[in-house]
Order: C-alpha cells, then structure tokens, then sequence
C-alpha cells in the first residue's frame, strides 16, 4: 500500500516464501549440503561429533550434533542430562532431540541435538547411542526425561488436586522419614494414589530420597523445556542452510 501496489494475499505469501528461499535456500538444498557443513563443524571444531543415518534408499533419517566445546566442558557439569523432544514445523516435519545439562549456577547447558522423523524406540535408541558417546556411562550419571507417563497428570485424573502439595513435598524431601509422612497423607485421602505412585511408577522414579544416584535439585524437565521455549521461533527453519556457512 505505501507504494502505491495492491495484490492478493496469496501472492504476498509466495514473494515472501521466494525471498527467504533466496535467503537461506530450500530444505532439498540444506539435506544437499548437509554432509559437506558437518564436515566443516568437525573441521573447524576440534572434538565435535557429527552423525547422519540414511535409509536403504539413501534418504536422510537422523542426525546428531554435538560440539566439541560442549562435550570438554561436560566434565564440569552436574552429571545429570536431560532429554527431550518437540515437533519441527517445516516442510518435512520431524523432532528436534535436544541433551541439556546444568552447571553449578543452575544454568542451562545445551549438550547435544538430534532430529529424526519421530519420537519412536528405533530414533531414541539411535540418539542415545550417540549420546552415550559424549557423555560415556558412569554410576554417577542421571538421564531426566518425561517418556514415563507424566505423574502430574495422572494425578489429576483422580481429581485430588488437593494433595499437590503433599506430593511436592515428597517429590523434594531429603530424608526417608520425611517422605514416609507426606506419603502417609497422601495414602489416607487418596489410597488409589499412593498405590499407583509406589507400584505403577515406583519412588526411586520420582522421589529425591529414594532415587540411588545423585539428582542435585533437579526433579522437573524445566532446563530443557526452557531450551525448546527458546528454539520455539526457529523451529521452522531449522535444515535451511546457507550454502556457505564457513
């Protein structure tokens, strides 16, 4: 309008969508380059590690991320890794995996990211196998996700929300003694309850006294829900390479 041209919706969208195809090239380009760029990563950053699977057509499947820089500064971390998954908006779709530790400070420290067609066994297996290659396998690792059926929720289909707080404070308490009694009022207002987080769920799943390794403060999947929020506006740009990044 301030140039004096009017035109149709549809053909804004598509000046737009030529635009950025000029910008930053098309998703059949970026899975085209997509080898030569993971080269270059691992070239210009030492220990990066860098994995693409295809299937037997030769088509992309998965590929994992992480840089060197993250994997050194690992050993510095608290040795609990979060993962999770969220949905990809582009033309291909997808699942961006996303690995987060947290330092001393609490902070966020993305570790490794991934995408594969699906939240499925076969891509989760395949992305902590690579995993499992930056971060080894110790005693004193913990792995955080929300693949278990989520507790809040299957609480709140007892409708006993009154409990919450009781439950939080079992979650959080440090001694046995403690998380025997807030248990205890759970048990004698909602018996179901109790039952299904001791036998269904188990405690060592969800309680902090119970767990056998070392989870700091960290009971929620907050560090890497926080990440993903972050990732939310280039979800659908992610694969849009440019065709010289270096």
């Amino acid at each position: 309008m301030k140039l004096g041209a009017q035109i149709s919706y549809y053909k804004a969208w598509r000046g737009r969508k030529h635009a950025h195809s000029l910008i930053r090239g098309s998703p059949e380009q970026s899975f085209h380059i997509l080898p030569s760029y993971f080269h270059m990563l691992e070239k210009l950053n030492p220990r990066t590690i860098t994995r693409i699977e295809v299937d037997g057509e030769s088509r992309f499947k998965y590929l994992f991320l992480a840089f060197g820089v993250a994997i050194r500064g690992f050993r510095y971390m608290r040795k609990v890794v979060g993962i999770d998954g969220t949905f990809l908006k582009g033309q291909y779709r997808g699942v961006l995996l996303v690995a987060t530790a947290q330092d001393g400070n609490r902070q966020c420290y993305p570790l490794a990211w991934g995408i594969v067609d699906s939240e499925n066994k076969d891509a989760w297996t395949w992305f902590l196998t690579q995993l499992k290659e930056v971060i080894g396998d110790t005693n004193e690792l913990t792995l955080i996700s929300d693949r278990v059926p989520s507790i809040k929720k299957a609480i709140s289909t007892f409708k006993c929300a009154d409990i919450m707080g009781s439950y939080w404070s079992a979650v959080n308490a440090y001694r046995c003694e403690d998380f025997a009694g807030y248990m205890i009022e759970i048990s004698n207002r909602y018996p179901r309850v109790a039952e299904y987080l001791e036998n269904e769920v188990g405690f060592e799943k969800w309680s902090r006294c119970h767990y056998p390794g070392l989870r700091y403060n960290i009971t929620t999947m907050n560090m890497v829900e926080s990440l993903n929020s972050m990732l939310v506006n280039v979800a659908t740009r992610v694969l849009k390479l440019h065709n010289n990044p270096f």
